[in-house]
């Protein structure tokens, strides 16, 4: 069973939307009947009389869901400056963790800091870029404020759908689709063919996500020189496993104060981030020696 676990931890800034994206993982997964608003001191996560009336994360919560046969197991860390001790104590017991980016803010300080821990502890990462239904936000200058304030190879296996200057879904670069969500909750999603005049940029962007795949693997090499098509099943494994060997940092976008982009970023935790079996046991030091 220990496969079918996960352990993460959700990282960001204050207010780049980790204790809202928990709380959608934890609507979407049937873990609650209603989505908790921070904003509303509503949030299951936020659960402190402190953390309610100031709409932060103070301590470290953690809580159980299901998806898809797997048992998720999530802790939601502070992003204030001020708790940083309490998201280096989670994280060295996580087996992985959600990177959660601003869209309009890119990298900001806490996120170097928390980036630094996860880094010294080896936790393998994914990363989504939040609040693309803002004014200001930009994927690709997210993209790139990852790369260079924090050194990480983040490569797109999604870019924003947008239509007349607003965020309205998701292109997956892995199955080639695009990706609505319809109903009051954002709980229906909806795929079709990625249309025409967009069809040549998603392109574009693939064949970054196969390049970068191509230099950490041979079979994806090895596949692309001989021509072969390049089946979703065959690059998420080894994505995969690049993943779990920090190689690269996916990165995914959404918006989840406006219910899109959670479900993949669910799918994504399963896919992508290791099981307590697929990682080496935390070292212990004894502290009187």
């Amino acid at each position: 069973m220990l496969h079918a676990m996960r352990n993460i931890g959700i990282m960001a800034h204050i207010d780049a939307g980790k204790t809202t994206t928990t709380e959608r993982i934890l609507f979407y997964t049937g873990k609650s009947h209603r989505i908790g608003e921070v904003d509303d001191g509503e949030a299951i996560m936020d659960w402190m009389e402190q953390e309610q009336k100031r709409g932060i994360t103070i301590q470290s919560a953690a809580t159980t869901t299901y998806w898809k046969d797997h048992q998720i197991n999530i802790i939601d860390t502070p992003g204030h400056v001020d708790f940083t001790a309490e998201v280096e104590r989670s994280l060295r017991v996580l087996d992985g963790a959600i990177a959660i980016f601003d869209a309009v803010h890119g990298v900001e300080p806490q996120t170097e800091t928390v980036w630094r821990q996860a880094r010294r502890y080896q936790v393998p990462c994914i990363g989504y870029v939040n609040k693309m239904d803002r004014s200001g936000a930009d994927f690709s200058c997210a993209l790139e404020s990852v790369r260079q304030k924090l050194g990480a190879n983040a490569i797109a296996v999604q870019i924003p759908l947008m239509h007349d200057g607003h965020f309205d879904g998701i292109i997956d670069l892995i199955d080639m689709q695009e990706i609505r969500w319809t109903g009051r909750e954002g709980e229906t999603m909806s795929a079709s063919p990625i249309a025409a005049s967009r069809e040549e940029a998603a392109k574009g962007w693939r064949e970054k996500l196969i390049d970068a795949l191509s230099s950490v693997s041979d079979l994806v090499t090895e596949k692309y020189l001989a021509g072969e098509e390049l089946e979703a099943a065959l690059v998420r494994a080894e994505l995969r496993k690049a993943v779990l060997q920090r190689k690269i940092l996916p990165m995914f976008a959404g918006a989840s104060r406006s219910n899109i982009g959670v479900q993949p970023l669910i799918d994504a935790i399963v896919y992508y981030l290791p099981a307590p079996d697929e990682i080496p046991p935390a070292l212990g030091h004894h502290l009187k020696k």
